[in-house]
């Protein structure tokens, strides 16, 4: 059966996900910041391996490439921070040291994650990478401006994700980057439109449809394609 790398697994849109997987028979290896508090990850049922992974850290995706001995099918780059609160998000309020926390996590973890697993996703039968973004990270989209923490590091996100698509077609690769759309999550609040369920399951449907002819584009959890 397939086998995938969730990062920020723990809970959220990343739980569902490595859930989901598992319940379709998929071997999952799970990776967060805390494992020993993860009790959710670890009272999933089937093939799943817990790691400890800080997006924050470059050295982290390098280790826990090299805790994985097998093919990854998709490597799911899920970890992500909006950053700061909202009120430190407008202009006039941003910390300097927030926003380049954020890019580190949002933007350059991805793209270290990508570098470390390349080969192990070449070297399998599906070699797909998801990158979690968001709409917030388009340039086109962007009527409400504020935001100056969490748009930009999404928005490097979806440029890495381009480029990966790009740099890996060679090797037969296909990279989604993918907008979860408002969801129900610590992040999302409890207002928002959609479940984690209903989000992972549209997910899962364009990571299953996915190809090579249409890798680098950037999906709506819908299915819809968005402006860059």
């Amino acid at each position: 059966m397939p086998v995938t790398v969730i990062t920020g697994a723990n809970r959220g849109l990343g739980l569902a996900h490595a859930k989901r997987y598992l319940e379709r028979g998929w071997t999952v290896h799970a990776a967060c910041r805390n494992p020993d508090a993860a009790d959710a990850l670890g009272a999933l049922n089937g093939k799943l391996h817990i790691y400890r992974y800080d997006a924050a850290s470059p050295d982290d995706a390098n280790q826990l490439a090299r805790s994985i001995d097998a093919p990854v099918d998709l490597l799911f780059a899920n970890a992500g921070v909006m950053g700061a609160e909202r009120g430190e998000q407008a202009f006039g309020h941003v910390a300097p040291d927030a926003w380049i926390e954020a890019l580190r996590i949002n933007a350059l973890g991805p793209l270290m994650l990508a570098q470390a697993f390349a080969d192990k996703v070449a070297a399998s039968a599906h070699k797909k990478i998801a990158l979690q973004s968001s709409r917030m990270g388009s340039i086109a989209d962007n009527s409400s401006g504020s935001g100056y923490v969490y748009r930009p590091s999404k928005a490097a996100l979806n440029a890495i994700g381009k480029s990966l698509a790009v740099d890996l077609k060679p090797r037969g690769i296909a990279v989604a980057i993918l907008h979860p759309g408002w969801v129900q999550t610590d992040m999302g609040g409890d207002n928002a439109l959609l479940s984690v369920e209903e989000s992972v399951a549209g997910q899962q449907a364009i990571l299953d449809d996915l190809t090579i002819e249409t890798s680098g584009s950037f999906w709506h959890q819908s299915g819809e394609i968005l402006p860059w």
